[in-house]
């Protein structure tokens, strides 16, 4: 497993819909060490608060796996890397064999999964295509989030390992499905609420699927 690029943006201002609005969603690739704080990575940013950034969101890691996928879809030879908003582009690191709680050593920070990445409209701002969110979410191929457990200096070429296995291994696919389309699997609901990484915001989203059952 692999980091093969650090991505930054700082918020900036594009017209969508004959409206201004303001979104961090342009990640380009940075050269040499880059300092991984809790909550983001030097020169990045997030513009929505509320819903982007914060503790259990620091870092958003997707799978440079799934770019072939999204090369054929969207009838592109190329993609740059960074193209999905992430922070991370990395090898290796697939939804259906990275669990939410694992945790892994980037260079020198140390991360720890939390949830799922769900796409908002700004991702169609990014690909020029309004329904593209809807299409990534769909795909299942969404990438995760993770928290910062130890800061630290990461840089392109550096190798991932997973320190720590979560004992629910619970996947970060499986979580996915579990809101979105299976909120009927009650032991599912409550295996994923029993990992302790997990963020506040799936997590109150998991216990309300749970008492909304009959």
């Amino acid at each position: 497993m692999k980091l093969l690029s650090v991505n930054v943006g700082l918020p900036q201002n594009v017209s969508y819909q004959k409206k201004t609005t303001t979104t961090g969603i342009f990640k380009t690739p940075v050269e040499g060490k880059i300092m991984l704080r809790a909550l983001n990575l030097e020169g990045d940013g997030q513009a929505d608060l509320d819903n982007h950034g914060g503790i259990d969101k620091a870092v958003y890691l997707y799978s440079y796996d799934n770019y072939p996928y999204w090369q054929a879809i969207l009838g592109q030879n190329t993609l740059p890397l960074g193209q999905f908003g992430e922070n991370f582009t990395v090898e290796g690191l697939l939804d259906a064999h990275v669990h939410i709680g694992d945790t892994f050593q980037v260079g020198e920070a140390v991360i720890q999964v939390t949830q799922p990445r769900i796409p908002c409209y700004k991702l169609g701002i990014r690909l020029e295509k309004p329904n593209f969110p809807k299409q990534f979410l769909d795909s299942g191929k969404t990438g995760f989030y993770a928290k910062v457990l130890q800061e630290g200096w990461v840089e392109k070429g550096n190798k991932i390992e997973r320190m720590i296995l979560d004992s629910q291994q619970i996947t970060v696919y499986q979580a996915f499905r579990l809101l979105y389309f299976e909120s009927h699997n009650i032991e599912g609901i409550k295996q994923v609420l029993e990992i302790e990484a997990l963020s506040d915001s799936w997590r109150k989203s998991f216990e309300k699927k749970l008492k909304s059952q009959p």
